[in-house]
């Protein structure tokens, strides 16, 4: 993984806010939730949240997919993984 890709994922995840979003959709699992149910879960206003899941979406950590008129996020497990494997990568190589 790039460097500057994963500097924007921890940066977008290194908000309170949008940390909490992405822990409540990564315990929802692979199908994600509608925005409303984040909405009323997190109590986040409407504005702030749309806000905080497009810096999610940018950083490739979420998902959206529209299913009629309810809007749901899914978080992106294969990205995340990417991230922790490149803080792991080199963990202890110049140990000797």
């Amino acid at each position: 993984m790039d460097l500057e890709i994963a500097a924007k994922a921890l940066k977008e995840l290194g908000h309170p806010t949008r940390l909490a979003i992405f822990k409540r959709l990564v315990k929802a699992g692979p199908e994600g939730l509608a925005v409303g149910a984040l909405q009323d879960e997190l109590t986040i206003p409407n504005s702030t949240l749309s806000h905080h899941i497009s810096s999610l979406v940018s950083a490739s950590l979420i998902s959206q997919n529209r299913e009629g008129r309810t809007l749901y996020c899914q978080p992106d497990y294969d990205h995340l993984q990417a991230v922790i494997n490149f803080l792991q990568d080199e963990c202890c190589v110049d140990q000797k």
